[in-house]
């Protein structure tokens, strides 16, 4: 059982480090592709890039549930490798767009599809243990970060033979991936766990709702809606803010993103290992967003490029706090609802998509514009650090208001019932011993 469990979560690794791999191929060259395709600058091309997020994270809020549903009732197999396919349509849109319309195209498929992260932390959740949890959510992270070790380097080099080329690599990339799964993916939700598929419960809204079932996870979900509107300080405006900043190539943005991913895949492929089990869950969460506020803070002010490489080390040390965020949210929901729940979560992450890339382009725009009253394209990063102090300080306020089931908690459920029968029987036996006394004093008096 222990060696399948390690074959799948080896797969599991592979496919994703292939996706993100892919993913990791265009992004230095999209600020590119979408300047030519508009005829404008890096300032109005930030606007279009937020707005091109903004129409894949509406079709990922509307469709991750009925994904994540679909995955409870039919199994995780072949919705991910569903959502693998659409992905691999997305990048062929984008390689032969002629229009800045056909990006919007391409990224509305992929958000209809985009479930494989979604999928994958239902199937690393129907394999892991209590004790095991967080560790196996810290693979997401680690193939998220190796992809992004070897994606963007490899990307920023084609870049440089056109802004073509890394769309046509990734398209390739994840048509590949989705036949390696197609033969070697087993199906990790037993026919005994599978539920049927409700639409009442796949709405994106209701969705969410679902969310309110669970004893204290509400707290939880608004921590994480102000990481996720924080993180796209990154994800949205890195590349931007650092070409207007420090006039960085293809290649050099290719680089910084290959270091991303190399701290991140230390991180949460080692460094979460270490930590995690001494901290335990509650903890690393207050100093994963710590180190997250402390990283932005840094970026805003930056300025010289070489800051902006070593700042990265306190700000991917933040990765420590996502998966034991999971571990703790997953802990509390039933294994036949793993997938509602990572759809609800996807649900929630393309909710904040939705504002976070607009509100982190517009600030970069705003603050870069010609004849700004105050030039800082640092503002997004600044934004985010406030915005994850906050999530910290909702965190904490839950965490000692809740009661949660956690993995040092419930390490072993037999014991705990063990404990409560000798407590009983100890119970039984002070009875017995009180009635023992009772008598003596009588025989005595």
């Amino acid at each position: 059982m222990a060696t399948s469990r390690k074959a799948a979560l080896s797969f599991i690794f592979i496919t994703l480090l292939l996706d993100v791999v892919g993913i990791g191929l265009i992004i230095p060259i999209f600020p590119q592709l979408i300047e030519q395709l508009i005829g404008g600058n890096i300032s109005q091309a930030s606007k279009w890039s937020g707005w091109l997020t903004f129409a894949y994270a509406v079709m990922q809020f509307v469709c991750a549930p009925i994904m994540g549903n679909l995955s409870d009732r039919y199994g995780r197999r072949p919705i991910l490798l569903l959502s693998l396919f659409g992905f691999g349509i997305d990048y062929l849109f984008l390689a032969v767009a002629p229009t800045i319309w056909w990006l919007f195209i391409g990224r509305i498929i992929a958000g209809v599809f985009g479930a494989s992260f979604t999928t994958a932390t239902a199937y690393i959740a129907d394999i892991s243990t209590n004790e095991n949890r967080a560790q196996n959510f810290g693979m997401i992270g680690a193939a998220f970060g190796l992809g992004f070790v070897i994606g963007p380097a490899l990307g920023g080099l084609l870049g440089e033979l056109g802004p073509r080329i890394p769309f046509v690599a990734a398209a390739g990339l994840t048509l590949i991936n989705v036949l390696y799964g197609y033969f070697v993916l087993p199906e990790s939700l037993d026919k005994e766990h599978r539920r049927k598929f409700e639409w009442k419960r796949a709405n994106p809204l209701g969705s969410l709702l679902q969310l309110k079932k669970y004893k204290g996870l509400g707290g939880l979900v608004f921590s994480l809606v102000f990481v996720y509107i924080a993180s796209h300080a990154v994800q949205s405006t890195w590349t931007f803010i650092n070409i207007e900043r420090f006039n960085w190539s293809p290649f050099t943005i290719g680089i910084s993103l290959t270091t991303v991913g190399l701290l991140i895949a230390g991180v949460q492929g080692g460094l979460i290992r270490f930590i995690n089990p001494r901290l335990g869950d509650e903890k690393s969460i207050y100093m994963g967003l710590g180190m997250y506020a402390f990283g932005l803070l840094l970026f805003s002010f930056a300025s010289e490029s070489w800051m902006m490489f070593a700042f990265l080390v306190p700000y991917c040390m933040g990765g420590i706090a996502g998966p034991a965020l999971q571990s703790i949210m997953s802990g509390n929901v039933p294994q036949n609802e793993q997938g509602e729940l990572q759809g609800a979560l996807t649900s929630l992450m393309s909710a904040t998509s939705i504002i976070g890339p607009l509100l982190m382009t517009y600030l970069f725009a705003w603050f870069t514009r010609p004849g700004a009253a105050i030039k800082f394209s640092g503002a997004p990063f600044f934004a985010g650090a406030i915005l994850m102090l906050i999530s910290a300080l909702l965190a904490y306020r839950t965490m000692k208001r809740e009661s949660f089931l956690n993995r040092k908690d419930v390490e072993n459920v037999e014991s705990v019932e063990n404990f409560e029968n000798a407590e009983n029987f100890a119970n039984d036996n002070i009875s017995e011993n009180v009635e023992n006394v009772d008598n003596i004093k009588s025989v005595k008096s």
